[in-house]
């Protein structure tokens, strides 16, 4: 497998993908917001729409239910130094729903995007 992709459903377009770029290390594929972007870090393609946009990842299902962002399933984003990166990101105003959590498997905290969107940073253990 070459390529993973992960869609995330979003509140804005825009904002999500200047998160991905500025704090994450993202490049921009594709840009067309306000109802789409595709993103690149690696081989992980992460492609976010808008939860009100025109595609077909934003369209109600046959109940009714509509795509919404949040909740808790995540993209996993394995880093070196975990307390450096995460004292920059708290200085640049992230927003995170924990604190670093360390145990035999190694260290994580799950920080949000614009949208409530999870991702988790994670260091192995040395």
């Amino acid at each position: 497998m070459s390529e993973v992709s992960v869609r995330y459903i979003v509140d804005d377009v825009a904002a999500t993908t200047e998160f991905y770029s500025t704090h994450l290390g993202f490049e921009v594929e594709q840009d067309a917001a306000p109802d789409f972007a595709a993103l690149r870090r690696g081989p992980l393609r992460l492609l976010v729409n808008s939860a009100t946009g025109r595609g077909g990842a934003s369209q109600p299902m046959p109940d009714g239910r509509r795509p919404a962002p949040g909740g808790w399933n995540r993209v996993q984003l394995q880093v070196d130094d975990l307390p450096a990166l995460v004292s920059g990101l708290r200085t640049a105003g992230v927003s995170f729903r924990n604190d670093v959590v360390s145990g035999r498997g190694g260290s994580q905290i799950l920080l949000e995007d614009p949208s409530g969107n999870l991702v988790e940073l994670f260091q192995p253990p040395e």
